[in-house]
């Protein structure tokens, strides 16, 4: 799968014929927008950080570092759906995975996207 390419989107961008399979990685739908705008492809939710971790974080840049350290650990239990990327990006080569967070740089997206790429 050395030809894999994973981009990151907000959902509020756009989508475009390049993105691929759209996934979106956020444990709730975000707000103001409807599937046909969103063109997700998938919602796998469960691969979103556990609502606990979600709100903890805060999107807190100070706990940014702690956040990626517990949702790298939560990763480890998403096998499931973590099997269900790969198919994507075996069948597709490149997958969006579409988040709603405003700061592009720290969010769940960033991590999964780096998670993914450091083991396939």
């Amino acid at each position: 799968m050395r030809d894999m390419h994973i981009q990151l989107k907000r959902v509020y961008d756009k989508p475009e014929a390049s993105d691929g399979c759209r996934i979106l990685v956020d444990r709730l739908w975000p707000r103001g927008v409807s599937r046909r705008e969103a063109g997700i492809s998938l919602w796998l939710k469960d691969i979103a950080p556990s609502t606990d971790l979600r709100n903890w974080f805060g999107h807190s840049t100070v706990r940014w570092g702690e956040f990626r350290l517990r949702y790298l650990e939560e990763l480890k239990d998403k096998a499931e759906e973590l099997v269900i990327i790969r198919e994507a990006l075996k069948e597709e080569q490149r997958v969006t995975l579409v988040y709603s967070a405003r700061d592009t740089l720290h969010n769940q997206a960033v991590i999964l996207r780096e998670y993914l790429e450091s083991r396939y």
